[in-house]
């Protein structure tokens, strides 16, 4: 990928329908708006994605469904972690990963998102030649970009694209009073996004704005009714 992360990535969820099945129309969507909105490029398959509860032929569907939408106007990235090596191992021979611009395989990069600004300045002041840190948490991503980082993996971004990216732009071009006017008009939805787990939070606010369904799959469930209005009431003020 040559881009070597730089820029702005959104960690894409996976709408379902209903019926608990893959929303594939709604990906679409969400996919269309990444683009329009100028994200650098997109990582599917994620832990944000819900991975965990897909099965291979699901995880194949969503890798084609993106590549064929994408049709080569970014990179797209293939999530194959797990906690389970073996799993990892068979994932990379049973999936078919040649439409992928990169895999998270080779370490060439760190995605941040420990919420520990001590310790990530830590790993950006240490870090070889070459080695990219980026922020994984979308509240952090501004001064992990002041202080070296390349850009974001945002979740915020399936919902508010445009700001992400823009913000994201911003600071990468060195232009931090723009970039700080974003970051602190975005604060208060960031933090709400996560009140109560990822990817409820995203979930809940593509729902507000009538992108996709308000589901999720078992063991995780969608947000409560108190942080879907807080959600919703920040969408409406952000659109």
């Amino acid at each position: 990928m040559s881009t070597n992360f730089r820029g702005a990535g959104v960690a894409l969820i996976t709408p379902f329908k209903s019926n608990l099945a893959i929303d594939f129309e709604a990906l679409g969507r969400i996919v269309e708006n990444q683009i329009k909105n100028k994200i650098d490029y997109l990582v599917v398959l994620g832990t944000t994605a819900e991975t965990a509860t897909l099965n291979n032929s699901e995880k194949q569907q969503v890798i084609d469904f993106v590549a064929k939408q994408v049709n080569g106007r970014i990179p797209i990235v293939v999530g194959i972690g797990s906690n389970d090596t073996q799993a990892v191992l068979e994932s990379i021979q049973s999936l078919d990963l040649s439409k992928a611009d990169a895999i998270s395989k080779k370490v060439i990069a760190t995605k941040e998102a420990s919420g520990n600004i001590g310790e990530i300045t830590k790993i950006l002041r240490d870090k070889p030649d070459g080695f990219s840190v980026i922020s994984g948490d979308d509240g952090l991503l501004l001064p992990i970009i002041a202080l070296g980082g390349v850009g974001v993996i945002s979740v915020a971004a399936n919902a508010i694209p445009k700001s992400i990216a823009d913000l994201t732009h911003f600071a990468l071009d060195g232009d931090f009073k723009q970039a700080a006017k974003i970051h602190l008009r975005l604060q208060s939805f960031c933090e709400s996004l996560f009140v109560e787990g990822n990817p409820a939070g995203a979930k809940a606010a593509l729902h507000s704005q009538g992108v996709s369904e308000n589901v999720l799959r078992l063991p995780l469930v969608p947000v409560g009714a108190a942080t879907y209005k807080i959600l919703a009431d920040e969408m409406r003020l952000l659109s």
